[in-house]
């Protein structure tokens, strides 16, 4: 029989560095939100293992069946809804649903907050995002307030009935920023600040605000996204717009679809902010 997880793509707005020796501590806090789209894993029974994946490489499923050590037959089946390496958070949302899926399948009997340590280690040692994983097992706008894993690390959530407009311009590799020096303690600086402050007040208008000033400081916007943020920030109808960290994307609120809808712009997707969470179909 199978067994069918969806784990919701994540986009941060802002957010600082924790680095722990302890690997299920590390992660970051800050603020950012569950998109409508994200990554389904499915795995139904085969007499051999099968990797079927719709677009990037094998290279977290590996990662995942290599900490769970498990060496069954049975096909996985992946598909990625969003852009892989452009700041949605895919390969944490690949890592968690494969790990819920075979939990699922093999009647494992883990929890999901173990399900979720294990997809952070793999994060971790793939030098992916800090702090998707457990930002996924949340809804609508999440705050996270301390870092780590699932059980370790704590969030909050805002359900917020809005609207979301994503355009990606090419993928950034995170490992390289993340593991850089520089770029950690630039991030890490402007992301407590405007943490605290979004603590004092979380609203979707202080997550916007914040997060494109968080953009600006960082120097992480390439003059792509820098001209589509400002021309979304320049319309009354749109809420706010900011860079994902971290991806080459553009992100925009609206509580109108129809403010997206007559945008002349290419490759324009638009969604709604996912107050649902994690799936199991």
């Amino acid at each position: 029989m199978n067994k069918s997880v969806f784990v919701p793509g994540h986009i941060t707005g802002f957010f600082n560095i924790e680095n722990h020796d302890v690997s299920l501590k590390n992660g970051s806090c800050g603020v950012g939100f569950l998109l409508s789209k994200g990554v389904r894993t499915t795995i139904s029974p085969a007499d051999k293992l099968i990797i079927d994946v719709n677009q990037g490489d094998e290279t977290v499923i590996d990662e995942v069946l290599n900490i769970l050590e498990i060496d069954d037959s049975f096909k996985i089946t992946q598909d990625i809804q969003l852009p892989i390496g452009a700041g949605f958070g895919t390969s944490a949302a690949s890592a968690f649903s494969l790990t819920l899926a075979i939990n699922e399948f093999l009647d494992l009997g883990y929890s999901e907050e173990l399900c979720g340590q294990i997809a952070h280690m793999s994060e971790i040692n793939l030098g992916g995002g800090l702090g998707d994983v457990i930002a996924q097992t949340g809804q609508g706008l999440v705050l996270r307030t301390k870092s780590g894993a699932p059980g370790i690390g704590e969030i909050k959530s805002f359900r917020q009935d809005v609207f979301v407009a994503y355009k990606t311009f090419s993928s950034i590799n995170t490992a390289d920023i993340i593991r850089d020096s520089h770029h950690k303690q630039i991030l890490s600086e402007a992301g407590l600040k405007y943490l605290e402050l979004f603590e004092k007040e979380p609203t979707v208008e202080n997550f916007l605000s914040f997060s494109n000033k968080f953009s600006n400081e960082t120097k992480l916007m390439s003059d792509d996204v820098k001209n589509l943020v400002d021309y979304f920030n320049s319309s009354s109808d749109i809420l706010g717009s900011s860079m994902a960290m971290l991806g080459n994307t553009v992100f925009a609120f609206a509580y109108d679809e129809d403010v997206f809808k007559k945008l002349d712009i290419d490759d324009l997707h638009i969604c709604e902010l996912n107050n649902m969470g994690i799936v199991y179909d």
